[in-house]
């Protein structure tokens, strides 16, 4: 069997939130761990939806002060903090541009967006497309009029997001989504699940994703005699 084909279905669930920063850190060093396994695996992604703040309101808030009040960091933390986030990034092919004033926002409409967006086989796009536009273009991800712009990016239709968005069609989807990851005592993110076990929590380095992956692959030899490979 060539070595460039996929042989082993793998289901990679991830729970995150659009404005965690090391949710996208995880999933690029995921990307680069993957990379080094061209071929091995056919990849299947569904992201999972947790709320950072669940009871932020509307407006928003201001990010330092929300992180202040949250985990008690000063003003020298959070920025040494972001200086690291926008290096990392940087090395990752992903842009952070923080900014004084920075907000964050409610994130119920983002989840019920992208639930929708699985049914249209898009989920991974948008899913990258509200990152970026929430830490690379300074965008309310927040607000519903945006949510259906960005989905146009992705090449969904934005009258039928907007109406995704009014109509509140997934939110009890949604709200049962989140209940069984806290059930599953998900209670940080992210959290990476490779065919609904071998549970990889917070933004790892590519190669800690890489031995998962490679436990994955021996386990597969095992189940098939070396079939597989």
């Amino acid at each position: 069997m060539s070595n460039t084909q996929p042989v082993i279905p793998l289901r990679i669930d991830i729970v995150s939130d659009v404005v965690c920063p090391w949710c996208i850190i995880g999933y690029k060093q995921l990307q680069l761990a993957l990379a080094q396994m061209t071929g091995v695996f056919a990849v299947e992604t569904h992201w999972q939806p947790f709320e950072l703040n669940p009871h932020m309101p509307v407006q928003g808030q201001d990010l330092r002060e929300h992180i202040a009040e949250k985990y008690g960091t000063s003003p020298e933390q959070s920025r040494g903090a972001r200086e690291r986030l926008t290096a990392l990034g940087d090395a990752l092919g992903f842009r952070f541009d923080y900014y004084d004033g920075m907000r964050i926002y409610n994130t119920f409409h983002a989840h019920q967006l992208l639930h929708w967006a699985a049914e249209q086989n898009k989920q991974t796009e948008l899913k990258l497309a509200l990152f970026e536009a929430f830490f690379s273009r300074r965008e309310n991800v927040g607000d519903v009029q945006l949510l259906s712009a960005v989905a146009t990016r992705v090449g969904l239709d934005q009258n039928e997001a907007l109406e995704v968005l009014t109509s509140g069609l997934y939110a009890e989807a949604v709200r049962r989504e989140q209940a069984h990851w806290l059930d599953r005592e998900v209670h940080a993110v992210p959290m990476f699940y490779f065919n609904d076990g071998y549970p990889v929590p917070g933004a790892q380095e590519a190669q800690t994703f890489v031995r998962v992956l490679e436990k994955l692959r021996a386990k597969q030899v095992e189940l098939t005699g070396g079939e597989a490979l």
